[in-house]
């Protein structure tokens, strides 16, 4: 290789290439992160976060034997912090980014000046002596969060939490206005347990920029992971109260009467705690609204209102006091309630802690991963193994029996093991990888599990109940049978012991007796017990030798997800929405909203039949100027150059005014020159002339104006640019030979005269010309005067010269040229002034 440069500045320059090279090459640290983590490019912040646990769980160099583990583990951790990152994500996905350096990312705001949640007495000082708290942004700053917070936070907490985000900046007026406001707002809703915070607009405008933000202040209500944007005033709390209301989901409380009341706490199908709320009001209070929310998985709640007639019943059954706000939660199959609260307004902690120790039946169905999760979590140290006993069962008649002994089994057992069962015409799959036997779903069944739940009172401190329907959870019984040698048809009413040592493995070993079934004759009650004492002492055996920390269980099997019973299909989801909305309407229209409501609907019909009018007006026009069209070109070709179809110039008059001027397309100009009676045939001629190049343009319209008969809506033109309160005198003999170029949708018109400053300057030859053609003609003050045509610069005793008529529009090419370019001034209006005369 020859060096252009043979000193010692060749070899260097090259080492520097050879330097930079290499670093651009290893600037990206790490490979595919989606690869990484196995997952989809697609993939939700929840589903990166359990990728990225089961894998570092995995290749933990405590935990895995590989040499490659501890590279491997930095890896999966690099490529969990890239992708939980939203603005690094977006950077991959697009330019693929994948390390943070400082000439790649503009440098991110430092929010530590804010001294978030701080206690300063010197601030605090400052703020009562020498501010309002009204004025006082002190809290916006307190309360900031950064777009990641709000991503991987916020948004994802909302699904249990709601919150309430104020989108601000500094320099803003209306944030100030707002800052009483907010600071209420957040002593009325912090003590519930909502999420209050602030995002500064101007710090993360590319989250603004995502959220739709309008305008600052904007408040939003983030919930189900779902942004929603009040546009009401800020000041009103009670609006922001129902704003919030109308954003929760649908029948998230139902109103509970002393006709539904039965029905509600003893329908315990879909597998919740029931929650009554007593109240001495039409309307549920917030704080309880936002426990419902947060408990909704697990609690179904329902709203008393005690003021009301047909709930005397209700209330008296559980003894509520009518002066207190009472909660009582309802167990399936118990005379008593599994706790009550009562006090003139319950407090949200005490809401909290008494919803959490009752979340879970006394005997749960395992309908989801989350309920196996919380009924049986994964342990993997075996001397701290938690136990679940799983009862296989059907949904029928002898399996509610069933299911009615074991939850009186289960309330006695301790929390570390579960008992539950399993409808094996549901759960086949899983009933297969269990083993041998199981309990059917009609009358032998119900004693049986009826057996089972007198047997777990007695179940030592890791022990726990639960039960599945063998055909809604066909995938996870198939994996237990499989796993054991055992035949899913043989699945009835058997119990096996689980063990989950990890979110996917579980160990477990089946009961060898099968649980005993109710007798359907008297005379067999006897041979019933004696099995049924036989079973139960098989089962504390076998229960007593699981829990030793050296004991191995028989089978092994690893598990899939458990099928969600509670998820609906798409279009059973669309017409529920369909029918949650019209609910909602007919809601809306029988309460205090029905004169909003119908008002509003009144204006859209309105509109929609003013729009309809309008249109058929617009074709009629259509149809008229094709129709003349077509008999001119019938008519022969002896037409002049100037009316032919090619260009045609509209008289601008009251009855075109909304075709050329009002309902003009957006991107559409309409060109309009003002001319008398005395200049009319000279001026359009060559205003004819001038225009004729731009005839094929489709997005103009040409005409003129009659300035006698029109010059107050030309008045009222310029004073609107003006601002509307200036007094004009428009002599109506100056204002011939003015050009005016209207764009009637953006509210806006370049004009051109003779004598205007944007014309004048170019074109001191033509004032020369006039100048001497015009000899002997007196100057007339008023020339040029309206609208300020003459030029401030101008000195003050420089006179105007003379135009003459045919030397009006002499300046009128250069001027469209600039008008097309978008050089020409433009005169802003608020709206179109009317056209009165006709």
């Amino acid at each position: 290789m020859l060096w252009k440069y043979m000193g010692w500045k060749g070899p260097w320059l090259h080492l520097l290439v050879l330097t930079t090279l290499y670093m651009l090459c290893t600037c990206q640290k790490i490979g595919d992160p989606y690869k990484i983590l196995g997952i989809h490019p697609k993939a939700s912040l929840p589903e990166i976060r359990k990728a990225y646990r089961q894998l570092a769980k995995e290749w933990h160099p405590d935990k895995s034997g590989d040499p490659n583990a501890e590279s491997r583990f930095v890896e999966i951790k690099q490529a969990y912090e890239l992708l939980s990152d939203t603005e690094r994500r977006h950077a991959y996905d697009l330019y693929g980014i994948t390390n943070e350096d400082d000439h790649m990312y503009k440098p991110r705001h430092d929010y530590s000046e804010y001294a978030r949640f701080s206690n300063d007495p010197f601030e605090e000082f400052i703020s009562r002596h020498f501010r309002t708290q009204d004025q006082d942004i002190t809290l916006f700053h307190k309360l900031s969060v950064t777009s990641r917070h709000f991503e991987n936070n916020i948004v994802e907490k909302s699904v249990h939490t709601p919150a309430l985000v104020l989108f601000y900046t500094d320099f803003c007026f209306d944030c100030v206005r707002a800052a009483g406001a907010w600071r209420r707002l957040v002593e009325a809703l912090q003590p519930l347990g909502l999420t209050l915070g602030t995002v500064h607009a101007g710090h993360e405008a590319a989250l603004a920029r995502r959220v739709r933000i309008p305008a600052v202040p904007c408040l939003t209500l983030v919930i189900d992971k779902h942004v929603h944007i009040y546009r009401d005033d800020l000041q009103s709390i009670t609006k922001i109260f129902e704003f919030m209301r109308w954003k929760f989901p649908y029948k998230l409380v139902k109103s509970i009467t002393d006709s539904n009341a039965e029905a509600f706490v003893s329908d315990f199908e879909d597998n919740k705690v029931k929650a009554l709320i007593f109240e001495g009001r039409h309307t549920m209070r917030l704080r309880y609204l936002l426990a419902a929310y947060h408990y909704r998985d697990r609690v179904a709640f329902g709203f008393v209102d005690m003021t009301a007639p047909d709930t005397s019943n209700v209330t008296a059954r559980y003894k509520v006091q009518p002066n207190a706000d009472t909660m009582v939660l309802l167990k399936e199959e118990s005379a008593a309630p599994a706790a009550t609260v009562s006090t003139g307004e319950i407090p949200t902690q005490t809401l909290r802690d008494l919803i959490d120790a009752n979340q879970m039946l006394t005997l749960p169905r395992l309908s989801s991963q989350s309920v196996l999760e919380t009924v049986c979590p994964a342990e993997y140290r075996a001397a701290r193994r938690r136990l679940c006993c799983v009862l296989l069962v059907g949904a029928g008649r002898e399996g509610a029996a069933a299911r009615a002994q074991l939850r009186r089994l289960a309330r006695a057992a301790p929390e570390r093991i579960h008992y539950a069962y399993v409808y094996t015409h549901r759960q086949t799959e899983f009933v297969n990888a269990l083993a041998n036997g199981s309990v059917g779903a009609g009358r032998e069944g119900a004693a049986a599990r009826a057996q089972l739940r007198r047997l777990a009172r007695a179940a030592p401190e890791r022990i726990h109940y639960a039960y599945v329907y063998t055909h809604r959870q066909t995938e996870f019984v198939n994996a237990l049978a499989n796993g054991s040698g055992s035949v899913s048809s043989a699945m009835e009413h058997r119990i096996v012991i689980i063990w989950r040592r990890d979110p996917k493995h579980v160990q477990y070993e089946w009961l060898n007796h099968t649980w005993p079934s109710e007798p359907p004759h008297r005379d067999d009650i006897l041979k019933y017990q004696e099995r049924l004492n036989e079973t139960e002492r098989a089962l504390q055996q076998l229960i007593k030798r699981l829990l030793r920390p050296t004991e191995t269980m028989a089978y092994e099997t690893s598990l899939q997800e458990l099928a969600d019973e509670a998820a609906v299909s798409f279009a059973w989801a669309a017409w529920a929405a369909l029918a949650e909305w019209g609910e909602r309407g007919a809601h809306a229209l029988r309460g205090q909203r029905a004169a909003s409501v119908l008002s509003a609907l009144a204006t859209l019909a309105l509109l929609l039949g003013a729009g309809c009018l309008v249109q058929y007006l617009v074709r009629l026009e259509e149809e008229s100027v094709s129709r003349v069209r077509e008999e001119r070109r019938r008519g022969g070709g002896g037409a002049r150059r100037g009316d032919t179809a090619e260009l045609r110039l509209h008289e601008l008059r009251k009855e075109k005014y909304n075709g050329l001027v009002r309902l003009l397309k957006p991107g559409c100009r309409t060109i309009v020159i003002l001319v008398d009676a005395e200049s009319r045939t000279m001026l359009l001629s060559k205003f004819h002339k001038t225009v004729w190049p731009y005839r094929k343009n489709k997005t103009l319209l040409f005409a003129y104006l009659m300035v006698e008969r029109n010059i107050s809506w030309f008045r009222r033109v310029l004073q609107l640019s003006l601002g509307g309160t200036r007094e004009l005198r428009v002599n109506a003999r100056h204002c011939v030979g003015t050009v005016l170029a209207l764009n009637p949708h953006r509210n806006y018109f370049c004009i051109y005269h003779a004598t205007h400053p944007e014309s004048k300057a170019k074109h001191h030859r033509m004032r020369s010309m006039t100048r001497s053609l015009g000899a002997g003609l007196a100057a007339d003050p008023e020339a040029g005067a309206f609208i300020g045509f003459h030029s401030d610069e101008s000195s003050a005793d420089e006179q105007p010269d003379p135009i003459l008529t045919e030397n009006l529009l002499d300046g009128l090419d250069n001027w469209l040229d600039r008008l097309f370019e978008g050089s020409t001034h433009r005169y802003y209006i608020n709206y179109w002034p009317d056209m009165t005369t006709k």
